[in-house]
């Protein structure tokens, strides 16, 4: 009777919206706790977005917002979309950090027929919990591939992996291990730690022993993933010769304070500030002048991009309410972004990117940076191809 009542309440404020002369888009994300600058930087980037592109598109005005989700609480999710649809009558949903969470919406989405857009949350499997879900960020499948295929272009043939033991991770070790091996590397362990552990040490000195070529990590980002890179240190395992290659490990946020300990560090990922492009530079510039105080890394250009697809939807139904139709018309659309071309795959919905190998490096000013070295252009979501037989 309860799900009966909610999907009638669903229903009638899917109705009640169907012609606005304003379009509201709730935006779930971690505004306070743990992971609260990625929140920050999601709200100086809509806003950064919002002043390059304006708040309008025609005639229909966009106005955002917000509902903070401190950690990963799927019922706590749950409730703001509902509150979002319901009560604030909301067109379209965005954000969502954590899998967990973007899996708890993709009900909600499915039942209310409400198109989502997930900026961040990088799980393959989330998008088959519902046909009104969309992915601008990326899939641990689509960055590790091309990690573990930059790992046997530089001739490593040894491998150790690391990752934290949830649903990125697990999809992370899988992709490694099986590209890397079907390309003629031998992973010799397989390590899990749990998403808390916040001494990396024993792992790294178990690492040391085994005399890898590289360890392949995957961090939740945040402290853990701080302690990881410290860890990987203070065991000497650069100097012993263990290359160290990731994926989003080396965030902008935590490189000052990691420091020299960074310095040389290989990640596969969609994006850097450093990239080089006029684009870019004018996001990085009007983001600046906003919020001069947050600091930028590759979460920001899910919500840019994010709010590039939800404008695309909004322009396609001129701010009418037709899922249908807004979907249609962001699957297959191409355009640029901060990070480089981008494609939304008409048959999966993901986003389909360069992948740029990155090094921990400093710019003319001493600052800390991901620099480009290489690209791997437009990957897929490996994950998802794979199980499709492509």
């Amino acid at each position: 009777m309860k799900r009966q009542l909610i999907a009638g309440a669903l229903a009638l404020a899917c109705a009640a919206t169907a012609f606005a002369d304003t379009v509201k888009v709730g935006i779930i994300a971690p505004l306070s706790g743990p992971f609260s600058s990625n929140g920050k930087m999601w709200e100086a980037t809509v806003k950064a977005y919002q002043k390059m592109h304006g708040t309008k598109v025609g005639d229909t005005t966009i106005e955002v917002v917000w509902k903070d989700l401190a950690d990963i609480n799927p019922a706590q999710a749950r409730a703001h979309a509902q509150e979002l649809i319901v009560k604030d009558k909301v067109q379209y949903l965005g954000g969502l950090y954590f899998t967990p969470d973007a899996l708890a919406v993709g009900a909600i989405a499915q039942e209310a027929k409400v198109p989502t857009v997930i900026f961040n949350a990088a799980t393959s499997a989330i998008l088959d919990r519902s046909e009104y879900l969309l992915r601008t960020s990326y899939t641990l499948p689509q960055v590790t591939v091309p990690a573990a295929r930059y790992a046997l272009d530089q001739k490593l043939r040894t491998a150790v992996t690391l990752v934290s033991d949830y649903g990125p991770g697990l999809d992370s070790e899988a992709a490694f291990v099986k590209t890397f091996t079907a390309g003629g590397g031998k992973v010799v362990e397989q390590i899990r730690a749990p998403v808390k552990t916040s001494d990396f040490g024993p792992f790294m000195q178990k690492i040391k022993s085994l005399k890898p070529d590289a360890v392949f990590v995957f961090g939740p980002g945040g402290p853990p993933t701080y302690a990881i890179i410290k860890a990987y240190s203070e065991a000497g395992l650069k100097q012993a010769g263990v290359r160290f290659i990731g994926t989003g490990e080396t965030s902008e946020l935590d490189l000052p304070a990691i420091g020299d300990a960074a310095l040389g560090l290989e990640t596969a990922l969609h994006y850097s500030p450093a990239h080089e492009s006029a684009l870019n530079q004018a996001f990085l510039k009007t983001a600046a002048e906003i919020a001069p105080q947050t600091v930028l890394n590759a979460v920001s250009v899910g919500a840019y991009d994010g709010m590039a697809v939800i404008y695309r939807m909004v322009e396609a139904t001129k701010g009418q309410r037709d899922p249908a139709k807004a979907l249609a018309a962001v699957k297959g659309w191409q355009w640029e972004s901060p990070r480089g071309p981008v494609k939304i795959d008409a048959q999966s919905r993901e986003l389909v990117q360069n992948v740029y190998v990155r090094v921990v490096d400093k710019d003319s000013a001493g600052r800390y940076r991901n620099r480009e070295i290489h690209t791997y252009e437009m990957q897929p979501d490996h994950g998802r191809t794979a199980s499709q037989g492509k």
